[in-house]
């Protein structure tokens, strides 16, 4: 096997390895095949090509180039270096932090190879280092490629001292959220187990989801922008917001502010990844141990089979429609993958649309709020529809697709149709609910015409997605390897879901807009429900 540069670095580190009971030659051995295996990985849209060699995650990191150019003004706008520097970690660990839950999760909790090394002389320590270090490696690939601009601007507009506690800080926090999302799974593998527990931890996702966007407001919140100045009070609150730990230390290095709140907030950015990492090792037993129980194959849920049966003969128009229905239901009931890359966006989708009026309740009335057109913030809703429908595509058990071949289906649109139904009401539908009782609540049963409209918009940007995505290509047929560069493709069927609130926010202001805007959506739904997997 190829010897990895990366793997020559860390042979460098041996000794400090062997110091916490790690075998490093069982771990070099275990890393080395990792990294040969995700360079073997060919992407799903190169099925129908030639593959292409080389690392395609490692090809993939221009995407987080292109937003660390969205850091740049934190660095060079003023030198309000708290403020600043508290948001730009803000953005940055939002950013890692998702990656990590949605795309690494499935690595730390991977439990496949205990088959194999288990049968071998290699202690469960070794195993689970070697897990957690393939991580941080890539980590440090996403979080080097988000910081490596901002950091040479820092340099050349700050100085060679804030470019060090930058490059310090940055190696912090890419530790403290490895870490702060494996002692997540930890307790959550402490207390649950089986089915229970594979959604505890989507709810755990979507939970951490949750609290990145709070922490935003909770950042913004912190300061006062008064003549052109940001002022800054202490609450005790604030020491719960790990970006502003990393983001009192440039304020009193840099404009040599000694105070004790700032040196309390910059002690914790240092101290609290430390103790974490400690705790990590010490948990390292237990958690190998509880990894055991996503093995355990999930029981019976007759309750939830009968509710997927019911909603199936009430959407379905055929028998067939109604068993792949049934099918798509399962398959995304059984797919711990799919849940781990979806769920922490439903998350977020829960959470946006009341970012968008956050700040007008606390203002002077929320009288205002009530009769603004805020409620349009609800179309985010919308977003669980192309995040769904990209996954869709792919599953841990793609081998089984030789079972569209030999069924007996009269009408393949049926597979199509059935599937994206399914999607709609599973991810979309009670998410949709949830937040149009609350909204009703706030903007008052004014709003419920505009709701039943946005309603009629998701099955029209279900299909859209799907045929922009995935063309005419079979659910649950491929395999996850390729999942990343086709969740590129979600952003132009976001475009979309942007040109129809658009039109609705414009027709609303006219006479009757919303009745005529309400009768086309009726109509374009059944035209492309029709023909869209027509010729198939």
């Amino acid at each position: 096997m190829k010897d990895f540069q990366t793997l020559i670095w860390l042979d460098k580190c041996s000794r400090l390895f062997e110091r916490f009971n790690i075998d490093y030659t069982a771990l070099r051995c275990i890393l080395q095949m990792k990294f040969t295996m995700d360079a073997r990985r060919v992407p799903t849209v190169f099925h129908d090509h030639k593959p292409k060699e080389g690392n395609q995650f490692l090809k993939s990191l221009w995407m987080y180039a292109l937003i660390s150019l969205m850091l740049i003004p934190f660095i060079v706008i003023g030198d309000a270096y708290f403020y600043q520097m508290s948001f730009m970690f803000s953005v940055l660990m939002f950013v890692a932090m998702l990656t990590m839950i949605s795309d690494f999760s499935t690595v730390l909790l991977d439990v496949r190879d205990k088959t194999m090394l288990n049968t071998k002389p290699v202690n469960n320590r070794t195993i689970t280092a070697a897990k957690a270090i393939h991580v941080m490696i890539y980590m440090s690939f996403v979080v080097g490629t988000l910081t490596v601009i901002p950091l040479l601007v820092g340099l050349f507009h700050h100085g060679i001292i804030f470019f060090l506690l930058f490059l310090i800080e940055i190696i912090f926090v890419s530790f403290f959220i490895l870490i702060f999302t494996a002692l997540i799974y930890l307790f959550v593998l402490r207390f649950f187990d089986g089915e229970k527990l594979r959604d505890m931890i989507n709810y755990m996702q979507i939970l951490l989801s949750f609290s990145i966007f709070i922490g935003y407001q909770l950042v913004a919140r912190s300061f006062q922008f008064m003549d052109f100045q940001f002022s800054y009070t202490f609450e005790w609150w604030q020491l719960l917001i790990p970006p502003m730990w990393y983001g009192a230390l440039y304020e009193m290095v840099l404009h040599q502010q000694w105070d004790v709140s700032l040196f309390v907030l910059s002690l914790l950015g240092l101290i609290i990844p430390i103790i974490a990492f400690i705790i990590y090792l010490k948990c390292i037993p237990s958690f190998e141990r509880n990894m055991e129980k996503l093995m355990a194959e999930s029981k019976g849920q007759r309750s939830k089979g009968r509710i997927a049966a019911f909603l199936a003969t009430i959407v379905s128009k055929n028998r067939t429609e109604r068993a792949f229905y049934q099918f798509a239901n399962r398959m995304m009931n059984s797919e711990r993958e799919f849940k781990l890359k979806v769920y922490p966006s439903i998350g977020m989708t829960l959470v946006i649309p009341f970012l968008f009026f956050f700040n007008e309740f606390s203002g002077e009335s929320t009288f205002d709020l009530a009769n603004s057109m805020f409620y349009m913030s609800i179309y985010f809703t919308l977003l669980t529809v192309p995040v769904g429908v990209s996954m869709i595509r792919f599953s841990a058990k793609y081998e089984g697709g030789w079972i569209y071949r030999v069924a007996p289906i009269q009408q393949k649109r049926d597979i199509y149709t059935a599937t994206l139904k399914a999607i709609l009401i599973k991810l979309f539908v009670p998410i949709f609910l949830l937040e149009s009782v609350i909204f009703v609540m706030i903007f008052s049963s004014r709003i419920i015409f505009s709701l039943i409209i946005i309603a009629l918009t998701a099955p029209i940007i279900a299909v859209i997605t799907y045929l922009m995505i995935h063309g005419r290509r079979l659910p649950f047929t491929e395999s996850y390897q390729g999942q990343q560069q086709s969740a590129m493709l979600v952003f132009p069927a976001m475009l979309f879901l942007g040109v129809f609130a658009m039109f609705h926010i414009i027709l609303t202001n006219l006479n009757y807009g919303e009745w005529i805007y309400l009768f086309v959506l009726l109509i374009g739904n059944v035209i492309v429900w029709r023909l869209a997997f027509l010729r198939v």
